[in-house]
């Protein structure tokens, strides 16, 4: 009995911390709450060189690559449950490739060409292509 109320406390307590207190930022849940924010966006990376640019009126990936540019209409992003907009964002840009674009605010991503930093990491997803890069907020 003493085991069972103490795994009850236990239990409860751990709903009471804040949701960004542990070190394993991992396993955050995305919502199906679109966010209110539609900021413009630059994602991009190197080797190969692509970007991807999110503005209210559309999103367009461009390769240096293989020269292909692809538009897509603007959607408004998902946000993790509990987090703010700034924290990460989720483009969901197709549904038959399964294309998406994700923005995470990050401590700092390098491009690895300019050694610059940048205050969100990326991720851009195509089908069986995935694209890690950088990315920023433009005005």
């Amino acid at each position: 009995m003493k085991t069972v109320i103490f795994c009850t406390l236990l239990l409860g307590l751990s709903g009471c911390l804040p949701a960004n207190s542990t070190n394993n930022h991992n396993n955050q849940v995305i919502s199906s709450n679109q966010t209110t924010e539609n900021a413009k966006f630059q994602a991009f990376g190197n080797e190969p060189f692509w970007t991807v640019d999110v503005s209210p009126s559309e999103i367009a990936y461009s390769s240096l690559a293989t020269d292909e540019k692809l538009t897509f209409p603007y959607v408004k992003p998902l946000s993790a449950d509990g987090r703010l907009p700034e924290t990460v964002r989720v483009y969901q840009l197709e549904d038959g490739n399964n294309t998406m674009l994700i923005i995470r605010k990050s401590k700092g991503c390098s491009d690895t060409m300019s050694d610059g930093l940048h205050p969100y990491s990326s991720l851009f997803i195509r089908g069986d292509m995935v694209l890690e890069g950088c990315a920023h907020k433009l005005n």
